[in-house]
């Protein structure tokens, strides 16, 4: 597959997955990883992939969701971002100067956020959440956003349940202890959704894909004067970044095993690993333009956008749409 960078990358064009990684400068780019999960950039880096391209990451530390990375990436704490595509389109349109480089993940029949709760519970139908709690790991982003968009699917006010933030850790424990009416797992957060089906007991209400489709559930993102700075080590790092997602479709429980090295190496229990279910973006590992315009056209009609502030082309560093060469 043969794609293009935008124009602030001179129209330089790569071939993902066939001549190999891009040479580029020497740069060190800081990132914060997510609990129980793993960017595809960190699997790129674990499977080798960087060697050569100048290319080294470095962990900072950990992010509690999308915002707050989005927050370090502006304040230069870091240089890669990740969140929610509504996040990062508000983001954008607040003045941060952003491209969405790539998917982080997608939503489709393997791989989804799921709304999960109590097997005895009432709670059955979308329209049961009215009025109740739902545990979300952050405000402002994929989870927020699609219980709004799941209660206007319904004809419901779209601020008729309760969100509370819980760490995805403990969303298991706040559920069954009745903490909360409902434990909302992402997309990203297969490795604790699995882990707490495990114990039985639980039953899923609806998944996003009910509400959204197949589409991209959240995108990794630099800021515009890196790129510029830095345009063959932009290049090398999605051309790499997008070859690990295809690596992680081909080769799951491979997958499975460099996770589990990754998680135990920071600490963290390697154990969930077994329960990754994918990333779930396309082949090639790039966005098509209804993954950045759904959450425009929402922002829109809930006046947080202007109609025309914003489109798909001014936010994607890359798309897989239509492919062209040079």
């Amino acid at each position: 597959m043969t794609i293009s960078f935008k124009p602030l990358l001179a129209a330089t064009t790569l071939t993902l997955g066939v001549s190999g990684a891009a040479f580029a400068e020497d740069v060190t780019l800081r990132f914060l990883a997510s609990h129980g999960g793993v960017s595809a950039h960190e699997l790129a880096q674990e499977l080798g992939y960087f060697d050569g391209t100048g290319i080294t990451l470095e962990n900072a530390g950990y992010a509690g969701g999308g915002p707050e990375s989005l927050f370090a990436l502006a304040a230069g704490s870091v240089d890669i971002g990740s969140a929610a595509t509504s996040a990062v389109i508000n983001a954008i349109a607040s003045g941060n100067d952003f491209v969405a480089a790539y998917p982080t993940n997608g939503i489709n029949d393997e791989v989804q956020s799921k709304f999960v709760v109590l097997e005895d519970s009432p709670i059955r139908t979308i329209a049961d959440i009215v009025g109740q709690t739902i545990a979300v790991n952050t405000l402002g982003a994929h989870l927020d956003y699609t219980t709004r968009e799941a209660l206007h699917s319904e004809g419901l006010p779209q601020d008729a349940a309760n969100l509370v933030v819980v760490p995805g850790p403990q969303l298991e424990q706040v559920l069954r202890s009745g903490q909360v009416d409902v434990a909302a797992f992402g997309y990203w957060q297969t490795t604790f959704e699995g882990a707490a089906q495990q114990g039985g007991g639980l039953r899923v209400v609806f998944d996003d894909t009910d509400v959204l489709g197949e589409i991209a559930g959240g995108f990794t993102v630099l800021r515009r004067d890196w790129v510029d700075a830095h345009p063959d080590a932009a290049q090398a790092f999605v051309e790499q970044s997008a070859r690990a997602l295809d690596f992680a479709r081909e080769n799951p429980e491979e997958t499975r095993a460099v996770l589990t090295r990754i998680l135990e190496a920071r600490g963290e229990n390697p154990e969930v690993a077994q329960f990754f279910a994918g990333y779930g973006v396309r082949e090639g590992g790039l966005a098509v333009e209804r993954d950045i315009q759904f959450w425009i056209d929402v922002l829109v009609r809930e006046g947080v956008l202007r109609e025309g502030q914003l489109s798909a082309a001014d936010i994607l560093l890359v798309t897989g749409d239509t492919p062209v060469t040079n």
